[in-house]
């Protein structure tokens, strides 16, 4: 019997492939975007502490309601906008759930979604099944800024959904607060959704500010909002996160979460809201990483890779276009192979595959991994 497969193009993730090779080669693991320590001891005698007191059973749809007073109280203290916890917040299985189900909610067949690449791969695997049409618009290849014309020039009848990210993935750059007054805008007069991934909204660099689409009213009014719990407290294998916009999208958000997921993890939904308590837990994720992105980027100055320093999320692109001219898989492939260091290649979050000189490293990771990885960079 045929499958009939949905999805007959789509091959095993980059990710998956870079980790298999990475084990099988014993390979210094920068690939994948997960820390190797491990979370508060506090968040964990929370989440404990939540198990022991009985909160084992199903949560509310929606998520709890103290934790949804918590994200809108902080959303309201750093970005000005208040969102109403009852009706336009919902806590996900982690960001990627939450995209996936914007991006069901809303998109159907024939719709263009327009995506901003490089990328991160789950969205156009998601648009693909729900009958869309991908559209994309290449940042600047000088310094990944949004490309406000090409944007424009994008937007067609049939345009239904704009999906952005900052702090961006992989490149490591922050969206100005100039870009997305001009892309309020730019959208000011259509119907088109945002669909605003910010899971690295916490871990900006060198004093510069997260500029989420909460701060603009006009984006704000349109946007649905997609965070990560597991990204900003180290914790990605418990895979939670939370979207948060106007009650007229969070309701048709909902309509596929009740069915897709129901609920989420609620002894942790517990824990946090008790650690979040404390602003500190987020507010020094910032000055955490950028110390972890200064130590990599001093350990590999000798090297002969190209770089301008990360401005958030915890990923570095390095250019290596003055050591070879491989495609950057073949060069991913040959590092782990001959090299033993593991890490991927940009061209995998484009659309087309675009050919490029850039590799994407992690390095939220111990010093000792650090080290061990500088160690065989500034050696190729």
């Amino acid at each position: 019997m045929t499958t009939n497969s949905k999805m007959p193009n789509l091959k095993t993730t980059i990710f998956t492939i870079v980790n298999e090779l990475a084990r099988a080669h014993d390979a210094v693991n920068l690939s994948q975007g997960f820390p190797d320590f491990d979370a508060s001891p506090e968040l964990l005698s929370q989440v404990s502490k939540a198990m022991q007191s009985g909160h084992n059973q199903y949560a509310p749809m929606r998520g709890i309601l103290s934790l949804r007073e918590t994200i809108a109280a902080t959303i309201e203290n750093l970005h000005g906008h208040r969102y109403n916890p009852e009706s336009e917040i919902t806590i996900t299985a982690g960001a990627t759930q939450g995209i996936f189900t914007a991006i069901s909610a809303f998109v159907k067949k024939g719709d263009e979604v327009i995506v901003l690449t490089p990328a991160y791969d789950s969205y156009i695997p998601a648009i693909n099944l729900n009958g869309g049409v991908v559209v994309p618009v290449a940042l600047s290849s000088e310094d990944f800024a949004m490309d406000i014309e090409g944007i424009k020039e994008a937007i067609s009848p049939k345009t239904r959904m704009l999906i952005i990210n900052t702090p961006h993935n992989p490149s490591g750059r922050i969206f100005s607060k100039n870009q997305m007054q001009l892309l309020q805008e730019v959208l000011r007069t259509t119907d088109i959704i945002v669909l605003s991934d910010e899971v690295y909204e916490h871990i900006v660099f060198d004093g510069k500010t997260h500029q989420s689409v909460a701060k603009f009213e006009n984006l704000a009014s349109r946007s649905i909002i997609c965070s990560s719990f597991g990204k900003t407290f180290h914790v990605t294998g418990w895979k939670i996160g939370y979207c948060v916009g106007p009650k007229y999208l969070i309701d048709e958000f909902n309509k596929v979460h009740q069915y897709n997921v129901f609920c989420v993890n609620h002894p942790i939904q517990k824990g946090l809201n008790a650690y979040l308590q404390e602003a500190t837990t987020y507010l020094n994720l910032g000055s955490f990483y950028q110390k972890k992105r200064d130590y990599f980027l001093k350990a590999i100055g000798p090297s002969r890779f190209k770089f301008a320093p990360s401005e958030g999320t915890f990923f570095q692109l390095l250019d290596y276009s003055a050591i070879t001219d491989d495609l950057d898989l073949h060069f991913v492939e040959r590092l782990i192979k001959q090299h033993k260091l593991a890490s991927i290649p940009v061209s995998v979050f484009h659309a087309n595959h675009l050919k490029n000189k850039y590799l994407r490293f992690c390095f939220a990771k111990s010093n000792e991994t650090l080290d061990k990885a500088a160690a065989i960079i500034n050696k190729i």
